[in-house]
Parts: C-alpha cells; sequence; structure tokens
C-alpha cells in the first residue's frame, strides 16, 4: 500500500514537471504579419506573467507561421500534432486559416482555442466540444456599428470587405442591425492594397457612412487612401478591425476620428488591463491591439483550465469542463463561454485617439451590446 501511494506521489510529480506543448499557429510573413505577431507577443506575455508554467507545468510554445495560406498551415499543424504531440493548438489570426486547420485539430482530440478568428459556421451546426474562442463570433463587432449607424441616423450605406469567410462575415453583422439603404456591397481580393477605384465609386456615391473591415497592411493603405482622396471629412469612416493598434503605428492622423467596434481597448479602465498594457508596451515597445488581448487571455484560460485538473490533460471530459468554466480575470472585464464555446461579453464603439506621448490607440467610446452571445449559438447542439 505504501508502495503504491509513493508511485502515486512520483507520478504525479512527473506530470508536473513534464512539460506542457503549446502549437501557436499565427501569420508572422506578409503585410499581415503585425496582426500574428500581436498575437505571439501577447501570448508569450502571458506565460511570463504566469512565471513560464501552466498548472504547474512548464510550458513549451511552439510558433509555427502559417503565412497565411491554408495548405501551409494544415502541413505544419499536421506536424505539431503527430511529432510534437501539442497539448493544445492556439491560433490563428485569419478565418480562411482556421477552417483549414479546425478539422484535423479537434479531429485528433486536441483542443484548439482561436485567439482571433471566430467564423459564423463553427459557432452553430459545425460546432465543436474541442474547440473554443477567446475573441468573438466574426460577425459581432460589426453588429456593433451597423446598430451605431442605425442608432445615429444613417439612411445609406457603402460596406466593403475582403472576399473571404470574414469579409463575409462582417457584412452580414453590419447589415443585421443597419436597416438603410445598402448603396454598394463590394468584395475585394483579400490581401488587396490599391483601392482608388473603390473610393471614386465612394465619392460619387455620396453614402452617408462607410463600412470597411480590412485587417493588418489592407486596412493601412485603405485608410491612407480614403485621407487622402478628401472623403474623411465628407463621409464617416465606420469599421471594425481596420483601425487598430496593429495597423495605427502606420495610419498614425490618417486614422484619427474614425470609429471602429471592439470589446476592449487599451485605455479599458480595469487593474488587469492597465497591468497589461503597461507591460505591453515595456516588453515590445507598441501598444498592445486586441489580437494581444485575446492571445494573452486564451493563456489564461488554458492555464484555469490546468489549475482545475492538477496539470493533466488526459481526461479530455474533465478539460473541456474546466475550460467552459472560464475561471479567470479577462482584461476585458466579463466574460463567459456560450454554449458553442464561443463569448458572452459586452462590445463598444471604440475611436482612434493620440496620445500625449505621440503614440497612438483606439479608446472607449459608447456601449452598443451587453452581455452578448452570438445568435449562431442556437444552432449549435452542445449543450
Amino acid at each position: 500500500m505504501f508502495g503504491a501511494s509513493v508511485l502515486a506521489l512520483s507520478a504525479s510529480g512527473a506530470l508536473a514537471q513534464e512539460p506542457l506543448k503549446i502549437g501557436l499557429v499565427t501569420v508572422l510573413t506578409g503585410p499581415q504579419a503585425a496582426l500574428g505577431g500581436q498575437v505571439r507577443d501577447g501570448f508569450n506575455l502571458a506565460i511570463k506573467d504566469l512565471g513560464g508554467k501552466m498548472g504547474g507545468r512548464p510550458v513549451e510554445v511552439i510558433v509555427v507561421d502559417d503565412e497565411l495560406k491554408p495548405d501551409v498551415a494544415v502541413t505544419k499543424v499536421r506536424t505539431l500534432l503527430e511529432r510534437d504531440k501539442v497539448d493544445f493548438v492556439v491560433g490563428p489570426v485569419f478565418s480562411n486559416i482556421l477552417q483549414a486547420i479546425f478539422k484535423p485539430v479537434t479531429d485528433s482530440g486536441t483542443i484548439l482555442i482561436s485567439p482571433n478568428a471566430g467564423t459564423s459556421n463553427f459557432a452553430g451546426k459545425q460546432c465543436n466540444e474541442n474547440f473554443f474562442v477567446s475573441s468573438y463570433q466574426n460577425d459581432q463587432p460589426h453588429e456593433v456599428m451597423g446598430k451605431y449607424a442605425q442608432d445615429k441616423g444613417y439612411k445609406r450605406a457603402y460596406i466593403m470587405a475582403p472576399n473571404y469567410q470574414a469579409g463575409k462575415d462582417s457584412l452580414a453583422g453590419f447589415k443585421k442591425h443597419f436597416k438603410g439603404e445598402i448603396v454598394d456591397e463590394v468584395y475585394m481580393p483579400l490581401g488587396n492594397l490599391d483601392f482608388s477605384a473603390e473610393l471614386a465609386k465612394i465619392a460619387a456615391a455620396k453614402p452617408d457612412v462607410f463600412f470597411a473591415f480590412m485587417p493588418g497592411g489592407m486596412g493601412v493603405n485603405l485608410v491612407k487612401q480614403y485621407r487622402q482622396a478628401g472623403l474623411a471629412d465628407k463621409t464617416p469612416f465606420f469599421s471594425a478591425f481596420t483601425v487598430d493598434e496593429s495597423t495605427l503605428p502606420a495610419q498614425q492622423d490618417a486614422a484619427l476620428g474614425f470609429f471602429g467596434g471592439m470589446t476592449w481597448a487599451p485605455n479599458m479602465d480595469n487593474p488587469q488591463n492597465k497591468k497589461f498594457v503597461a507591460a505591453y508596451e515595456a516588453a515590445y515597445n507598441a501598444v498592445p491591439a486586441s489580437y494581444a488581448m485575446q492571445a494573452y487571455d486564451a493563456a489564461q484560460i488554458i492555464d484555469s483550465a490546468l489549475k482545475a485538473t492538477k496539470g493533466s490533460t488526459s481526461d479530455k471530459a474533465a478539460l473541456r469542463a474546466a475550460i467552459k468554466k472560464a475561471d479567470f480575470t479577462s482584461l476585458r472585464g466579463k466574460f463567459k463561454f456560450n454554449t458553442n464555446g464561443y463569448p458572452i461579453q459586452d462590445f463598444y464603439v471604440v475611436k482612434v485617439a493620440k496620445r500625449p506621448d505621440g503614440k497612438f490607440q483606439t479608446e472607449i467610446g459608447e456601449k452598443v451590446f451587453t452581455d452578448y452571445g452570438d445568435t449562431h449559438a442556437a444552432d449549435c447542439p452542445l449543450k
């Protein structure tokens, strides 16, 4: 009996020291690399703040660059699963990459946590018990701006997004609450950097408001060209993921006064966020964007679950249950998981501002939705 107890204790000790392996899939090349870098840096900062351990186990993070290419992402993810035998996969930024890696990861029984991409299909009928999202369902930040445009009394909107799943979700989200006329609904090739033809059409159409979803380098160019075309003083610029802390260092004054929809901004007034923003700026000499915040929270979610399971990942049902409890303090404040593994949270209009130190950031404006869960959860068979 005594020998068995010693054996059990030594096994427990071995588990505590065995590294937890996390595969971090993000984009680190091309014009969208700034977004992926924020995910990587936010996640790594959380690991540092946790003392390099989760649930008492040292953490090994294996970072892979998906190159924003679905076939490359699938190959690298299979290596993470089969060779590296990771305990979790965290990522990606873009929804086309999520759609490519979703089945390989979840079919393997490995838990996938997305720190950004949150497509509508995986929120509804295709929801999966091994999939969780620390950001939002893709439609929701765009719904914020549609609702805000409606509340402002705007009658005519010109809307534009890249031609992939997140782009389609974004415009669907905007139209859900905006009941006015859609002057034009334009889908650009993913990665497009020249908007001159579209800006000429906007100038001719004279809508009450312009709404865009153009992340990364696309957003940098769109904002600069919009300002240069003289449209900024004529037609309000509404967006999501187009003016944020990943793009503002390049957009700067061109983005001043532009609006976005989000769950958070760097100036959110709570102690955990103030500590995070200060630590992030000190570590990386940059203002954190939502990508970094959501990645930080993804790490906290994993840590909270492993504390509940005493570091074990072997009982998947227990691990999933611990994740669902979301027993952590989110940087954005209120956070809980819906039945589909997506968050229920508050949403705000944010506005681009220039800080006294000369850096740019988005700042919290008015709250548009409170404790808002996505509507697709009703179609998810999970309970």
